[in-house]
């Protein structure tokens, strides 16, 4: 019995792999150790995950196979592995980064670069077996360049300094209804301020067709390639691949600076979870 998990910011995606084969999806809340308690998590957990799920994960011989933004290091995977502990007594429970995941799903068990462009952002350069160089992944007030928190942050900044085209202007503030009182609060006082920044992805890829907008997510893009991929010395020569929502839905921008940079990519994808059960059924 196997269940892996992906978990970005948002959301975190869940595959059941049952002693038949049969696999079974569920989703949840995203976890990230940062912001979570192991309370928390399990409280949430008991809440949302089917009971049917929990009534087959209950041997010694299941795993479970966790990868999460803000799993970086032993302390915060010790908030999950508490957590999902309390679900699942039972399991053997492997924590690892969501990069991981990503480089996972992206290159099996191959070398190449692989890049998250979610929420947040993050990538590292992986050679078939581990993960030798990771950049990015600063988090959003330090860094997650080219994610939807940097390019919901750069959307509302130029609105909020009256640079948006008139049109723009009014048909965002008729669907929001936002003052600079309201976003403040939101990104200052309230929980996961970086989630509500990359909510405005949605509006922002709509009116994609809008020069100015398609400058600002491609600017924001193009600092994603500066500040990580560029600066891997084989960035030209190694199969390179995204996941998340960002990179899928922005996809052709996201060619459209990779041919600029020399940069091969050879796979985009929205999620990661289905390619991560092929992996480890493989295994």
């Amino acid at each position: 019995m196997i269940l892996v998990a992906d978990s970005g910011a948002t959301k975190t995606d869940w595959r059941l792999i049952d002693t038949s084969g049969k696999i079974h999806s569920f989703s949840t809340v995203g976890f990230s150790p940062m912001f979570w308690t192991s309370k928390e998590i399990s409280d949430e957990l008991n809440k949302k995950i089917p009971k049917k799920i929990k009534s087959q994960v209950t041997s010694n011989k299941s795993e479970i196979f966790y990868y999460g933004t803000g799993c970086s290091s032993k302390q915060r995977n010790k908030i999950l592995e508490v957590a999902l502990k309390k679900i699942f007594p039972k399991a053997k429970i492997v924590i690892n980064h969501d990069i991981l995941a990503s480089a996972r799903a992206l290159c099996g068990t191959h070398k190449g670069i692989a890049c998250i462009l979610g929420t947040g952002s993050n990538s590292c350069f992986y050679d078939g077996k581990k993960i030798t160089k990771n950049l990015g992944g600063l988090t959003f007030i330090l860094g997650d360049e080219g994610s939807g928190a940097h390019i919901g942050k750069e959307f509302i900044k130029a609105f909020l300094n009256d640079e948006l085209p008139s049109y723009l202007h009014k048909t965002f503030q008729k669907k929001f209804h936002l003052t600079k009182d309201k976003i403040f609060d939101s990104v200052y006082n309230k929980k996961y301020p970086n989630r509500f920044l990359a909510s405005f992805a949605k509006f922002i890829s709509e009116h994609i067709d809008e020069p100015f907008v398609h400058e600002l997510v491609k600017n924001c893009l193009t600092e994603f390639f500066e500040k990580t991929i560029c600066k891997y010395e084989n960035h030209k020569y190694v199969p390179v691949g995204f996941v998340g929502s960002i990179a899928f839905y922005f996809r052709n921008i996201l060619k459209e600076v990779a041919k600029e940079k020399g940069v091969t990519i050879t796979k985009i994808i929205e999620t990661p979870i289905d390619e991560l059960v092929k992996f480890h059924i493989n295994k």
